[in-house]
């Protein structure tokens, strides 16, 4: 008798390759994520310490020079602290669409496993039936031989 073949093996292969491509992808996008988020992170830290340094030098005195750096420093902080801030939502909304289409390929890998599951249900079941068919054929068969010796 021949063993269960799932007729749809190969586009479940296929879907499964396609969810794990997709996760690898959704996962690369999570870690620039998460790299831009930590450098824009970062950056405000430092402008806040800046300021906060700025503040306290203020009370203690500062000369014309050191005021114009921390100004020119500080303006320089907040440009890259904007450019960083693009880069975050963007990264963001990256990994957002690949968090969606890793869902997407996770339901269709669902769908065909529910699919074989069912269709081997349906095997199993009709072996069953072939099963109890050729056990019936036989028990007749028996019952006609004893039925002939009588």
């Amino acid at each position: 008798m021949n063993s269960y073949a799932y007729r749809f093996e190969n586009i479940l292969t296929y879907q499964e390759q396609k969810r794990d491509e997709s996760e690898a992808t959704y996962k690369r996008a999570v870690e620039t994520f998460e790299k831009d988020a930590t450098e824009l992170y970062h950056l405000l830290k430092k402008k806040e310490d800046t300021v906060a340094e700025q503040q306290e030098k203020l009370m203690t005195g500062l000369t014309i020079e050191q005021m114009h750096y921390y100004i020119h420093y500080i303006d320089q902080l907040e440009r890259e602290i904007e450019h960083v801030q693009k880069k975050v939502v963007e990264s963001r909304a990256r990994m957002e669409w690949f968090e969606e289409k890793l869902l997407e390929d996770t339901i269709e890998v669902k769908k065909y496993e529910k699919m074989k599951e069912k269709d081997r249900q349906h095997y199993e079941k009709e072996l069953e039936q072939l099963e109890m068919i050729r056990l019936d054929e036989l028990s007749t068969q028996s019952f006609s031989r004893k039925e002939s010796e009588w």
